[in-house]
């Protein structure tokens, strides 16, 4: 009578020590680095869509980076503090020493994650080696000396269930987070740039005409208001050009554009291609003249759009025998 309490215990003991089945170690996996991975992937991709090195790419990255380090904390960190990660805690399961079935070190934790590398480089035999092996392991676990055995259900800590659920919400929200950040992001700057295709198309011909149009009764204040309508980058070429001009005969000089096309928009900046038409020389001895030029705009800070820069494609010509 005496020995039959006893049984009981004997079989509890050898089902607690017993190797996790694979299943159960693929599903204390995945709560492990799901939601890390699904975090990861989320901010990676939304900074591919946002602006280079801007607030929005250093944010996603550091937001991926932090969870980085805290995936990698629960599954090596974490174990030597508390005993487990919330993956193996969740399933009721815990990675031991081989042999003795004594606890496992950070170290010897980490260095068995990085030896997964070998169960996936393997066309994922590691991770399936488990199915046919009598103690359950993976490669990984073989090389470090390490097995996933059923721990002892009254030493696991009874919040881990709300414990997954935070985790797995707090990730998820992450997730929308970063892609409502990249739909923003990236529809704010497609918007931006319909915007300043339309701005560009509207007041690129005027902005032209007005810079290449002068009247020698009005020479200053045409060479002024031209060289209000250049950046600073362009100014100094353009009073050059005007100098140049002072030097020869002054004779009126006006152009129109007579056709014009967006090559190319960005918030900030556009270029344009035109195709200009006009007349220089005095009243009654006007000469008609043409000529295609190519002109990036540059817009800072919402301000008004400017001359940055105007390369000449076809030279003015006037017509033979002044048609």
């Amino acid at each position: 009578m005496s020995s039959s309490p006893d049984a009981p215990q004997e079989v509890e003991e050898i089902v607690v020590n017993a190797p996790a089945p694979w299943w159960i170690r693929a599903v204390a996996l995945a709560v492990d680095v799901l939601p890390g991975a699904a975090v990861v992937t989320t901010m990676a991709l939304a900074a591919l869509t946002v602006p280079l090195r801007g607030v929005w790419w250093w944010s996603c990255v550091s937001a991926g980076g932090l969870v980085i380090l805290l995936t990698a904390g629960s599954r090596s960190l974490l174990p030597s503090i508390t005993g487990w990660s919330l993956g193996r805690a969740a399933l009721g399961i815990a990675v031991v020493r081989s042999g003795d079935g004594a606890a496992v070190g950070p170290w010897r934790l980490l260095m068995r994650d990085l030896a997964h590398l070998l169960d996936t480089v393997s066309v994922f035999v590691g991770w399936l080696w488990p199915l046919w092996d009598q103690r359950r392991r993976t490669f990984a676990d073989m090389l470090v000396r390490t097995e996933v055995r059923r721990a002892e259900l009254r030493r696991l800590p009874r919040n881990v269930p709300a414990l997954v659920a935070v985790v797995f919400l707090t990730a998820a929200l992450l997730c929308v987070s970063g892609a409502a950040v990249s739909y923003l992001v990236v529809y704010q700057h497609d918007r931006a740039t319909e915007v300043a295709r339309a701005q560009i198309a509207l007041q690129g011909p005027k902005i032209v005409k007005q810079m290449l149009t002068y009247d020698p009764k009005s020479l200053q204040d045409d060479f002024t208001r031209a060289q209000s309508l250049t950046t600073d980058k362009y100014r100094e070429q353009l009073v050059t050009q005007q100098q140049a001009v002072q030097k020869a005969k002054l004779v009126p000089n006006e152009y129109w554009v007579t056709d014009s096309s967006v090559l190319s928009a960005s918030p900030h900046r556009a270029t344009m291609l035109l195709f200009l038409q006009g007349e220089r020389g005095d009243p009654g001895k006007e000469r008609p003249i043409s000529a295609t030029v190519r002109v990036t705009f540059a817009n800072s800070s919402g301000a008004q759009w400017r001359v940055d820069d105007l390369t000449v494609v076809t030279k003015p010509l006037p017509a033979e025998d002044g048609k």
